[in-house]
């Protein structure tokens, strides 16, 4: 089961402080997990109402979300937000592979 963030506080924290990898499909962000939540990678998907209706919105963020599965994620001890672009929609699964694997290596994680 994914973990995901929750708290506004920590979803401040994390598009404040977190590296940021940009990609045209997503942008990433990722920042050490809080030892006080444990060890365990946790996630948040965020689409805004840029991209649309919210039947657009909750299929970039099911897009997301798989792309996340195929690239091992969410990584232990980050706490990841996948934002997604326009083009998170109509994109291929490779591109989002490509994406998430170009993050994973800016933050040190490998697949």
């Amino acid at each position: 089961m994914v973990r995901t963030i929750t708290a506004a506080s920590e979803i401040d924290r994390l598009f404040a402080e977190g590296t940021r990898a940009v990609h045209p499909v997503m942008v990433v962000f990722a920042l050490p997990t809080p030892e006080a939540r444990g060890p365990e990678g946790r996630v948040l998907f965020v689409a805004g109402k840029r991209i649309g209706s919210a039947v657009r919105r909750n299929r970039a963020k099911r897009v997301m979300r798989e792309a996340l599965r195929r690239a091992g994620g969410p990584w232990p001890g980050l706490d990841v937000a996948l934002v997604a672009r326009e083009a998170t929609i109509s994109a291929r699964p490779d591109e989002l592979d490509r994406a998430l694997e170009r993050a994973a290596a800016r933050f040190g994680r490998e697949r």
